[in-house]
């Protein structure tokens, strides 16, 4: 459990001291393929008091995804890397401790940047408020979160319409499964790939897909071929590989393709070779297109209002698996890459 005495006391500085001992995870040395639990190290640190301008906050939830990984190797990328020796950093959803601005009071919902740990101070322009009304708080960091921003992002970015076939790949996880939820709201086709039957499962029954498949039963072109004979004309792609090789085989002319992510080559240490069929990008006039969800948050209030309003309705299911206790976030994350998660992986905080 947590050492959460907070005592509050000011002094001539007009400072509040926070008697708080908090743990977080560090990363200690980069890992070289798949990471392991020596890459990490759970540390307590003490608060420093708290100042004017300051917000404390006790996360609640905290959330572990794919992308991370590549924020652990050194080097340049689109994000910065993570230093050795610092707390790591992730969306978080918390409750205000104590405030020393105008914009918070204790008590307030807050999302943020700062997870991989238990208590944090920002500034205000560092947090994000939310109701209380959606239950549990951890719906933040998955349909009404980056997760659910990024899958909705992604149709938007293609422009997704109801006349589409669209085929998602990694669509049990955090991502995929709300892609395919959204498309299904706009009157779509939708097929998803997972790697088991119980994800199959999940897909068909809870998610409405029209055809999931497990790509781990048979060579995904050949399922591919057989469930959508005349093509697709989008393709989600969240894992990158041979995955994206047999979308390029099924992509209409002038289809279209959201790149997302690339799971199959994140712990990869050589790079491999691309699509050998990359010339179907040519001969059918496809698009590509990169996604980064941070490049739309001018737009978090439309998705705010359009997706919350699907899940406040019902339409949208909030799938999650749920780690307890932040020792457990390491094993969570790792579990990313063995395909632990049904849905979006969320570590509960003690």
């Amino acid at each position: 459990m947590t050492s959460a005495n907070v005592s509050v006391s000011r002094t001539h500085e007009e400072k509040i001291t926070t008697d708080i001992i908090s743990r977080e995870i560090r990363l200690v040395s980069r890992p070289k393929g798949m990471p392991t639990a020596d890459n990490f190290a759970l540390v307590e640190t003490e608060l420093e008091p708290l100042e004017d301008g300051q917000v404390l906050v006790r996360n609640l939830y905290m959330s572990v995804d794919p992308y991370m990984r590549g924020r652990m190797n050194d080097g340049k990328s689109y994000v910065p890397s993570f230093e050795l020796g610092k707390p790591l950093e992730g969306g978080a959803v918390g409750e205000v401790i104590q405030s020393r601005t105008q914009e918070f009071k204790a008590g307030d919902a807050v999302t943020s940047n700062f997870g991989w740990r238990e208590y944090f101070m920002a500034s205000p322009k560092e947090l994000h408020l939310v109701s209380h009304e959606i239950q549990p708080l951890s719906v933040y960091l998955g349909v009404l979160g980056m997760t659910g921003m990024t899958a909705w992002a992604g149709l938007n970015l293609v422009e997704v319409k109801a006349s589409d076939i669209i085929f998602i790949s990694g669509a049990a996880g955090a991502v995929g499964s709300v892609a395919g939820q959204l498309a299904k709201l706009r009157g779509c086709q939708v097929i998803g790939s997972a790697g088991s039957m119980e994800k199959v499962k999940f897909l068909r029954e809870e998610c409405g897909f029209d055809i999931a498949f497990d790509y781990k039963v048979s060579p995904i072109l050949e399922q591919l071929n057989l469930d959508v004979p005349d093509g697709i004309d989008v393709y989600f792609d969240n894992v990158g590989g041979e995955m994206l090789e047999a979308a390029l085989s099924v992509l209409r002319v002038h289809g279209r393709i959201v790149a997302c992510g690339g799971i199959s080559s994140y712990n990869q240490e050589k790079p491999q070779p691309g699509p050998s069929n990359l010339f179907n990008m040519t001969t059918k006039r496809l698009t590509m297109k990169g996604l980064l969800v941070r490049d739309w948050l001018d737009r978090q209030g439309e998705f705010e209002q359009e997706v919350g309003g699907y899940f406040r309705a019902g339409k949208l299911k909030n799938k999650e698996t749920v780690v307890v206790g932040i020792d457990q976030a390491v094993g969570a994350f790792i579990g990313l890459f063995e395909g632990k998660n049904l849905g979006k992986m969320v570590v509960k905080l003690d």
